[in-house]
């Protein structure tokens, strides 16, 4: 998942939860673990695969973009944290059916292919992430 995206998703709905004084739910009491990728390395790889179009008819290949570095979801929580200076309520939940406690991109293709990989730190994405956050979302 990138740092930035959808609102149904981790960073914006923990975020914006966590800003507003409300409790967040944590999943499998936040031991799920996922991939977040800063978007900024999301758009560095989309654009070394476009200068790298593969041979074939027709000529098109799927890659994961991801990070391929799991992180837990307490850790994620905790970076927020941090960062954000606030506390987050937290009420801890079982696993949800059809949740995968670990999800993470392959990224071996396009590493190989165009010679790529992100190289954003997780809590430096975190920061730049809730710093945008802070600037576009108003309070």
């Amino acid at each position: 998942m990138a740092l930035g995206g959808r609102p149904d998703m981790s960073p914006l709905l923990f975020t914006s939860t966590i800003l507003g004084g409300r409790t967040i739910d944590v999943f499998n009491h936040g031991k799920m673990q996922c991939d977040f990728t800063y978007i900024d390395d999301i758009v560095e790889r989309t654009l070394r695969v476009l200068d790298h179009l593969p041979i074939g008819v027709p000529p098109c290949r799927l890659y994961n973009i991801g990070n391929h570095q799991p992180v837990e979801l307490m850790e994620f929580i905790g970076t927020l944290e941090r960062v954000l200076g606030v506390e987050a309520k937290r009420n801890f939940l079982p696993m949800q059916p059809g949740d995968v406690p670990v999800t993470y991109a392959d990224t071996e293709d396009p590493r190989r292919e165009v010679g790529f990989a992100p190289s954003t730190p997780f809590s430096l994405g975190v920061q730049h992430w809730t710093g945008w956050y802070r600037s576009y979302v108003p309070r």
